[in-house]
This record gives C-alpha cells, structure tokens and sequence, in this order.
C-alpha cells in the first residue's frame, strides 16, 4: 500500500479498474474517471497534496458513504474513504478527498527546529 498516493500517481491510472472488497452479490470494480488538484488559497499554508478522485461504479450496486479497501494492480491495496455523488447512465459516481502535507518540515506554520530561526 502507498504510504500517501499523491495526485501525479492516480493521475498515471485514470480510466484504470479498482476491484473493491465488499460484500456484494458479484464483485465490484470502479474505474478511476477523473482526478482534480486543488491549489492552495493565499490564507492555507503551503506544502498540501489536494486532490479529489472521481470513481465511477455499476449502476445497480450503491456504495454507502464509509472505508472501503481497494486493489490496483500496479498501485496495490488503498482504503480509501469515499462518498456517494451521485448517478447517470454510467453509473455511481463517488468521490475521495486527499488533504495532507506533502512533508511535515514543509509546513509553512511549523515551528522552525531548536537552533534555527524561522
């Protein structure tokens, strides 16, 4: 499992399937549609990874809002938590937000180590 999947990694598997581990009457796969990065606004600090996904699934089996672990054949095992969006001829549409520093020391807020001034 990827320690923090950035927005550069899921962007190289868009269009690829995601095999969720749930318990359904068939197995469930969802195809990465779309990933959107967000930057930062002028009162965050810098140094974020934000990013949403865009999965969409069958049209016949809703995903509630919760955890769900995922597997990628290149990425491996993810849990993500994901939300419902909403539904069209392809089926759901589900979402996951990424909101983390990139690198702790980055933080723009952080205060400097003991020795250095900020």
């Amino acid at each position: 499992m990827l320690a923090r999947p950035t927005e550069e990694e899921f962007r190289r598997h868009l269009g690829t399937k995601f095999a969720v581990r749930v318990n359904a009457p068939r197995p469930v796969e969802l195809e990465l549609d779309e990933v959107r990065g967000y930057g930062s606004q002028p009162n965050e600090p810098g140094g974020m990874e934000r990013f949403s996904l865009f999965f969409y699934g069958p049209g016949d089996i809703m995903l509630t809002q919760g955890s769900f672990s995922l597997e990628h054949p290149e990425m491996g095992d993810l849990l993500l938590f994901m939300v419902p969006v909403g539904q069209d001829a392809r089926g759901f549409r589900y979402e996951v937000i990424f909101n983390y520093f990139k690198d702790e020391g980055a933080r723009d807020d952080a205060p400097a180590p003991a020795g250095e001034k900020s």
